[in-house]
């Protein structure tokens, strides 16, 4: 008898991923990815069980690549501003496909709305180590804010930015975040 086969997690999850921004998070169903992947459907739950726990994986992955980004730029245990800064330069940096990546994610959290929880909860890490009484947490608080504002006009299409005008956009949010405007 031979070894059952084994289920490549990230090739999975590329797949999983692939299918969301092609076609949608109705397409994505334990099934497609099954058959994207060359595996039966019951071994992609036994991997990673629910469509729902397949989004959890795919986010708990970008999540880990963010953090793996900022350990990079900042080291293992940043202070408030500098993680500030360092979001908004990865946030900044993001090319079209990372752009399309977090889209269809954000997509996906629309089925998944429990899953927003896991979100808030990212989202009150990057931001609780700042003072909002603070002149300096203030103005950080209100570039995180900027920051994914402008990301997600860019991301979803809602205003255009040539390459000068998006490098205008991050030496403002910059200069919002050191206080020379």
């Amino acid at each position: 008898m031979g070894r059952p086969p084994t289920i490549d997690r990230d090739k999975v999850l590329d797949l999983a991923e692939q299918i969301l921004l092609k076609e949608g998070t109705g397409a994505l169903t334990i099934d497609a990815v099954a058959k994207a992947a060359g595996v039966s459907k019951g071994g992609i739950q036994s991997r990673f069980g629910t469509k729902d726990d397949l989004i959890g994986a795919m986010l708990e992955r970008w999540s880990e690549e963010y953090n793996a980004q900022m350990r990079a730029r900042l080291g293992p245990e940043p202070e408030p501003m500098a993680v500030a800064r360092g979001h908004v330069d990865i946030t900044m940096a993001l090319n079209a496909a990372e752009r399309a990546r977090a889209a269809g994610f954000m997509a996906a959290m629309i089925d998944a709305t429990h899953r927003r929880a896991e979100c808030r909860a990212w989202y009150a890490e990057l931001f609780g180590g700042l003072d909002p009484r603070s002149k300096e947490g203030r103005r950080a608080r209100m570039t995180l804010l900027a920051t994914e504002g402008a990301f997600l006009l860019r991301t979803f299409g809602l205003m255009d930015f040539g390459d000068d005008e998006w490098a205008d956009v991050q030496d403002g949010l910059r200069a919002i975040l050191d206080g020379t405007i």
